[in-house]
């Protein structure tokens, strides 16, 4: 083995010990609730939006999870499952790449429409915000919740731009307190 070799070894065993903690910190400030994940769906086939005409009832017409992001989908899962994580509810955009992201982590999700992608409907007067606020208020201690949706909506509600795959979370007063892609 060249010693380049044993260094890069060596660099990633020392990333993995200092992600373990910071694994584990994020894990204790799930179980002390009152916050939510805002999760952005798993990653996606290329493409920015939804091809022109797509239809919400339609999968076939939407950009959707790439094989890649049903692998990280099910990966997010795994993550919450190691650490007997169950989130008190999860929360999704009616679109399937939302939803699928949802079902393969945890089995199952409710659509909840402000959830819904903005995207190209700037300007739509709507209670939107006001709706995450009310429900994160609303999270108890000792509970979290889990909500699917896309990079606009979170954006546009913390400020944070996020990968696919990546979330933040969120206390109860709307204010970023960390981030993972829970890998």
């Amino acid at each position: 083995m060249h010693r380049r070799d044993v260094f890069l070894l060596c660099l990633c065993a020392a990333c993995q010990v200092r992600a373990q903690p910071a694994a584990e910190a994020l894990a204790a400030r799930l179980r002390a609730g009152r916050c939510v994940v805002l999760w952005r769906h798993a990653q996606t086939t290329p493409g920015v939006g939804d091809p022109p005409g797509f239809r919400l009832g339609d999968c076939a017409s939407q950009r959707n999870l790439s094989a890649e992001g049903r692998d990280q989908a099910r990966a997010a899962g795994e993550w919450f499952k190691v650490r007997s994580l169950r989130p008190a509810g999860v929360r999704s955009s009616a679109w399937c790449r939302c939803r699928d992201t949802a079902d393969l982590a945890f089995g199952s999700h409710v659509h909840w429409a402000p959830l819904d992608s903005t995207f190209g409907r700037a300007g739509e007067p709507d209670g939107r915000r006001q709706a995450l606020l009310d429900r994160l208020a609303a999270m108890p201690a000792g509970s979290f919740e889990v909500w699917v949706t896309h990079q606009v909506n979170i954006g546009a509600f913390t400020g944070e731009s996020v990968a696919m795959g990546e979330a933040v979370i969120v206390d109860a007063g709307g204010g970023v307190i960390g981030r993972s892609s829970f890998g």
